[in-house]
């Protein structure tokens, strides 16, 4: 048991720097609203990853395989992604003159729930995120000779260290908003905005030409097998 908690926890550590939307969103709000807010936001992801590894270790191999190359989730997860994106960057025209980043007032008005479903949904929209976990569990299964009390106790240590490093990267992030004005805030903003879009048209491309992201994934594939 031991051995598989130490084996779990470089990949918790590697999946909470992993670039990605969820990333820079993640650090936006814990500078932007704070570490609760974050926190709140993060548990959603979280939850996120779990349904997905259920979703991977109690769905079939071959069913799971065919979802996970689906181009219309790819294009689906793209449009949403790139949509919500949009929107946000049009929402963010001007700064809010009238707001302090540090009245508690202000930061009182954040809705915890609705930023744990944001995180939720930003992560499950990423099919890429299945597609990963079911690796991990095709991977790591057999090495745990597929028991679930050892399934079971790996899954969680990957999840535990993620959220505790998440945690001190929420930390960390929080120290900025001593430098927070107006104008520093609705450039966050912008910035987290232009990543979700371009995050967005990269779902898209994939979706749009399969044949192409198979035949990148296949030549990663033959660079890891040559280093290995």
């Amino acid at each position: 048991m031991f051995e598989d908690i130490l084996t779990a926890i470089p990949l918790g550590f590697f999946l909470s720097f992993m670039i990605g939307p969820v990333f820079f969103v993640l650090l936006e709000t814990s500078v932007v609203k704070g570490f609760r807010a974050a926190l709140s936001f993060d548990v959603g992801v979280i939850i996120a990853d779990i349904v997905f590894i259920l979703i991977a270790y109690f769905s079939s191999y071959r069913l799971l395989n065919a979802i996970k190359d689906d181009p219309a989730l790819f294009i689906f997860g793209g449009l949403v992604m790139l949509t919500y994106g949009i929107i946000s960057l049009i929402k963010h025209k001007k700064p809010k003159k009238n707001i302090d980043p540090e009245d508690p007032a202000e930061l009182a008005k954040n809705n915890y729930f609705t930023l744990a479903v944001k995180g939720f949904f930003l992560n499950f929209i990423n099919i890429g995120v299945l597609g990963f976990w079911l690796a991990i569990i095709i991977t790591i299964g057999p090495q745990l000779q597929l028991q679930p009390s050892r399934m079971l106790t790996f899954f969680a240590s990957v999840i535990l260290s993620y959220f505790i490093v998440d945690i001190f990267k929420i930390l960390l992030a929080k120290q900025l908003r001593r430098y927070l004005n107006p104008h520093n805030i609705l450039m966050i903003k912008k910035a987290i905005s232009v990543v979700l879009i371009i995050s967005g048209v990269f779902l898209l491309v994939q979706g749009l030409f399969p044949k192409e992201r198979k035949m990148v994934d296949k030549a990663l594939e033959k660079l890891e097998h040559r280093n290995e």
